[in-house]
């Protein structure tokens, strides 16, 4: 029952252009209220030639409601859904950082190695924001069965303060939000998607926690063991590349880190982990178990470093993304 209405617009000014992707383009923007109120925020508009897309503006519409009601620190927020002159736009939490993309890149030109704990620690943040989601339930209580679908480095955050967020759930898949062609084509980043997705098959949440085991690997590893010349050859060496042992291609991965990676990696969906908090829980304990661990402070105090930044600031390009879909008729793979 509504107790009662409180009808207002908002204003947002365009302040400048952060991210231009393949499908849309990512504004910061400056929110408008009462009092010369002012808040920054980032606003994620589609570009013209999808604009008249339906499929297109239904998933851009159904990412928005669904991600509405996520509500989680390592997970970025969305605040509303606008429409402007026949344009659908997502007003959401602007992240003052950098996505885990331009991070690397930033540790290769300073010749700089990611210690170990805090690659642990990145995607155990990571695995937090998918174990929140993979469980959310619609206000009924009904299971929404999410499943992110595009876990990979352009879509993971870290803002100068420290904190990781999970970002772009514009191919995920959920009940009632989002047209699904799985099964047909595969979106994703093709060196970071789970064996079951390059191979057309349904996937569940266990799809997810493969990718942020390739999120892991190449955090520690400093490159991607599946990324190949072409979207197709890395989507192969995902389907069929043996996962090697990771201590023999880095001394810092003991035993137990090398156990995480393996199971996280498994291409038998019986033998990866079955869930994100189970996940989360040996991340955690891993660098946790012998006493004080990576904190978000630790990790913000090493970005900011690493960035030339003295304090949170205003470098930042936050989410956006270059999703490579792949038809099925275009490839060898055979029918499942």
């Amino acid at each position: 029952m509504v107790l009662f209405t409180i009808q207002h617009e908002f204003q947002y000014e365009i302040v400048r252009k952060i991210y231009e992707g393949g499908m849309g383009i990512v504004y910061e923007a400056e929110q408008h209220g009462a009092r010369d109120f002012v808040k920054r925020v980032a606003i994620k508009v589609i570009r013209q030639n999808y604009a008249d897309q339906k499929r297109f503006i239904e998933n851009f519409v159904g990412e928005a409601k669904l991600v509405a009601d996520l509500i989680h620190t390592n997970i970025v927020q969305t605040y509303q859904l606008g429409e402007t002159r026949g344009i659908f736009f997502i007003a959401m939490e602007l992240i003052r950082g950098v996505n885990l993309e331009q991070f690397a890149q930033q540790l290769a030109d300073k010749n700089r190695i990611l210690p170990k704990e805090l690659a642990v620690f990145i995607v155990s943040r990571v695995a937090r924001g998918l174990a929140y989601a993979h469980t959310k339930t619609d206000r009924d209580g009904r299971p929404l069965g999410i499943v992110h679908r595009d876990v990979s480095f352009k879509n993971v955050m870290i803002a100068f303060e420290g904190d990781v967020k999970l970002t772009d759930f514009g191919i995920a898949k959920a009940k009632g939000f989002l047209v699904d062609q799985e099964g047909e084509v595969v979106a994703g980043k093709a060196d970071f998607m789970s064996p079951e997705q390059a191979s057309f098959k349904i996937t569940d949440p266990r799809s997810d926690l493969f990718s942020a085991g390739v999120v892991l690997a190449t955090l520690l590893l400093g490159k991607n063991i599946f990324k190949a010349g072409t979207p197709e050859e890395s989507r192969q060496r995902v389907l069929k590349m043996e996962i090697p042992d990771f201590r023999k291609l880095d001394s810092r991965i003991d035993d137990r880190l090398n156990e995480i990676l393996q199971r996280a990696l498994a291409r038998d969906l019986d033998q990866r982990y079955a869930n994100a908090d189970e996940l989360l829980y040996n991340l955690e304990h891993y660098i946790y178990h012998s006493g004080y661990g990576p904190t978000n402070e630790t990790l913000g105090k090493f970005i900011r470093e690493l960035f030339g930044q003295s304090q949170p600031g205003a470098h930042q390009r936050p989410p956006g993304s270059d999703t490579e879909v792949v038809s099925k008729s275009n490839t060898t793979s055979p029918k499942r």
